[in-house]
Order: C-alpha cells, then structure tokens, then sequence
C-alpha cells in the first residue's frame, strides 16, 4: 500500500473514534434513569399491591432485613414511663421485578421520594405512644433501586415510646427500654423481618443523656400469635443506668445534712426552749417538703422504692429529734414541780418545828411561876436512848478510797436525780441517734448496692 493511502486510513479511523468518544460524552444518564424507571415501573408492568416472591423466586415469604441507626436519645421520663428517640430507620428486600440494566455498571442504583411507586412492608412500632417524619427542607426519605431488584428504603423519624419500669430499686436502678417493630396484616407466611446482618444496630458517638447512660442494647425476635396468624416482630432494647451522682447531690447528701442539723438540738440548754422548738420544727418542714418534691417527680406505685426507704426513715429521725425535745420538757418540768413541792414540804416542818419549840418554851414558863428553873443533866447516860439517836444522826461513815473504773466514770454523766433526769435524756440522745443512723446507713447501702448486683 502506498504511503498515502496509509496515511489516509489512519486518519479516517482516528476521525471515528472521535466521533465515537463524542457520542459517548453526549450520553445523558439521567434521561436513561427516566427510561428505565418508565420501563419498570409503568402502567400494566409492576402492581405496588403484590408482595415480592420468595427466595430464589419461590412462593414463599418475601425477606426483610432491618437495621437501625440512634441518632439520639431526647428524654427518658420516669413519671410517663416514655422515653423519645431520634433514629434513621431502614428495609431492604428483593423484588426481582425491578431488575434492570445498568449499562455496564454506570448506574449504581436509581433513587425514588415517593414510597407508593413500589411495594412497602406494613411494618410498625407496636410500643409507639407519638411519632412524626421530618419534612424540613424536604422529606428526609428515599427509596434505591439496584440493579439487581434489591430495594433500599430509608427515613429519619422521631418516636415516643413506652418504657415500662421497675422503681424498686430507684435510684439506684437500671431499666431496658425496648423497641419493638412488627408486620401489622402480613403474617409469617408472607413477610418475615430479620435484622440485618453485621451490625444491624449503630448508636451515634459521644451519645450524652441528662440522668442516664446507655450500658449496652441486644437484638432479638419477638413474634407474636394472634387469632388472625403469626406475625413477624424484632426488637431491640436499650439497657440505661442511672447516674447516681445527680441524686447523690440533690436528695441524699442534703437529707443527710438536715438530719444532722436536727441533733443540735440535744447540745442546747434546756432552758433554750424557743431555739430548739423553731429549729425541730424547721428541720422538720424542709424533710417533708423535700420529700414531697421527690414524690412529685416520680409515678404513683404500689410498692416501696429505695428512695421511700431513705426518706422516711430521715424524716422519722428529725421526728424523734422533736419529740425528743418534747420529752425532755416534760422531764424538766416534772423536777421544777417536784423541787417545789419538796421546797413546801419543808418549810412547812421548819414552821412546825419553830411552833413545836415556842410551844415547849411555853410550857417551862408556865409550870415554874416563881423562877426557878429545873436544871437537866447536860450529859446522858450510856443507855439513854436518846443519846444513842442522836449519836447515829451524827455518825459520820468513812470508807476506803475506791479505783476509778472508766465506766462508772462514763454512768457517772447519767444523773439519777428527778432534777437531773432531762439532762440524762440530752446525753442519751447524743450517743444514740447518730449510732442508730450510722447503723441505718450500713444496713440501707450494702442491702441495696447487694440487689443491684444481683440483678445485674
């Protein structure tokens, strides 16, 4: 072939495989999207009413896989028993009638925003007490359709859910919330849901709640059977500790602090009856009002919770630190009017004893009118047994010096008198009420922290 010709053939070829790269470069992939979505989804090709087939194009049930992700979680409300989370929910299936061609792997998948185009599995959240989609900017929702018939739906929801809880421990507590997802008309033999697997569940990093922390979640199954059939249901539950801090803050250490305010009460004097009757009274007021407060932020249960325990008992100590006081009055009382009467009691014999000595003074004037006075022997003889009398009246007893012992010293500060019994009451108090409340202590937090573990 001559050199021209060749030449000319070479250019001819690179002119079409300009041509042919141009053509290319024109192809507009959006129109062929169009096409395609036309093709298997147009009038009298795919009816959204049936369900898909089984696996391998059987008759058995269609196959949902599930997975979820917590974006975040708002509130757990212990009053409503509800908690609300933010999630992105998804479904994928197999519908092999939306197979199509991707044009050697061009197109990844195609993306719809309206969910009524394809079939839909009926499922719902069977706990759901309030929901909503959210529409801003636009509905946060899109359904992909791969090459292949798989479908993926997505969408971002906000739910409230009921969380039934157990109190008793409270607040030393723990509570699972579940989530719960069921078909509402497909039975078993029809639609069957599955997590997806790997990780069907994701929870956002850093995920920070007000009086909880998330411990873990499980994955399980959940069917149910009604009179109408079987129907598919998973779960997933959300294990939340307390955070004990915030309470240990807010009602433990304060409660602790107003019992201890009330036993300033038993170093006072006796006599300080306004400072010790203003401050039981008052101590006594802010433990219920706190209580009350407690109560307030908690439901309505038929059984004791932990925080009861504690609070009552507290309140009872700053009641027994007021009647206490009560006690001591009436003591203090009871010796000033016995000390009064002892006080009249002997008066009245010195007035007897002056009136009996006038009277014997009278009686020597009158028997010796003449003055002569009868002179009586100013000693007794020794079986006089009125010398004996008197001798055992001023009879002194000495006894041997005893060793001290530390706990008669210690009895010592516990007078028997009736005037030194409100005193005794005081110095009692003082030593047992705070043994009592620290044995209180011990007993409350190792019998509770014991049941946390065991329930763990």
């Amino acid at each position: 072939m001559a050199p021209g010709h060749v030449f000319w053939a070479i250019f001819y070829f690179a002119c079409l495989c300009s041509a042919s790269l141009a053509n290319n470069a024109k192809v507009n992939f959006r129109e062929k999207e169009k096409k395609i979505l036309d093709q298997i989804l147009g009038a009298g090709k795919y009816d959204a009413r049936i369900r898909p087939s089984g696996i391998n194009g059987t008759d058995g049930p269609a196959i949902v896989r599930i997975n979820l992700f917590v974006r975040s979680i708002m509130t757990i409300s212990d009053i409503k028993m509800e908690y609300s989370v933010q999630l992105t929910f998804r479904e994928q299936w197999l519908d092999e009638r939306l197979k199509f061609d991707d044009i050697g792997g061009r197109l990844k998948y195609l993306t719809l925003t309206e969910a009524n185009r394809v079939w839909m599995p009926d499922l719902f959240f069977s706990n759901e007490k309030e929901g909503h989609f959210h529409n801003i900017i636009m509905p946060n929702v899109y359904i992909r359709i791969f090459p292949y018939g798989s479908v993926l739906y997505s969408i971002r929801i906000s739910l409230t859910l009921a969380c039934p809880m157990n109190l008793k421990l409270y607040p030393l507590d723990r509570q699972v919330c579940s989530l719960r997802m069921a078909s509402y008309g497909w039975t078993t033999a029809d639609l069957v849901f599955l997590w997806k697997e790997g990780d069907p569940v994701q929870v956002v990093k850093n995920l920070h709640l007000p009086r909880f922390t998330l411990e873990k979640f499980l994955t399980d199954y959940c069917n149910s059977k009604t009179n109408t059939g079987e129907y598919s249901c998973l779960k997933v539950d959300l294990l939340f500790k307390r955070e004990f801090s915030y309470y240990l803050i807010q009602i433990y250490i304060p409660c602790c602090m107003l019992v201890i305010v009330s036993w300033v009460s038993f170093w006072l004097d006796q006599g300080a009856v306004p400072a010790r009757v203003s401050l039981g009274v008052t101590t006594l007021l802010t433990m219920a009002t706190q209580t009350s407060g407690i109560n307030a932020s908690l439901p309505p249960v038929s059984y004791t919770k932990a925080i009861d325990v504690w609070t009552g008992v507290c309140l009872t100590f700053v009641f027994g630190a007021l009647l206490e006081f009560a006690l001591v009055n009436y003591a203090s009382r009871s010796a000033d009017r016995a000390a009064d009467m002892h006080r009249e009691n002997m008066k009245k014999k010195r007035r007897e004893m002056e009136q009996a000595s006038l009277d014997a003074a009278s009686d020597l004037l009158d028997t010796d009118s003449n003055a002569t006075f009868a002179m009586k022997p100013l000693v007794r003889h020794p079986g006089d047994p009125m010398a004996l009398e008197k001798l055992r009246q001023c009879e002194v007893h000495m006894q041997a010096p005893k060793r001290p012992n530390c706990c008669r010293s210690w009895l010592s500060k516990f007078p028997t008198r009736q005037c030194s019994r409100s005193k005794r009451i005081d110095v009692i108090s003082r030593i047992t009420f705070p043994l009592v409340f620290a044995l209180f202590n011990l007993v409350y937090w190792s019998t509770y922290l014991f049941r946390e573990e065991e329930e763990d």
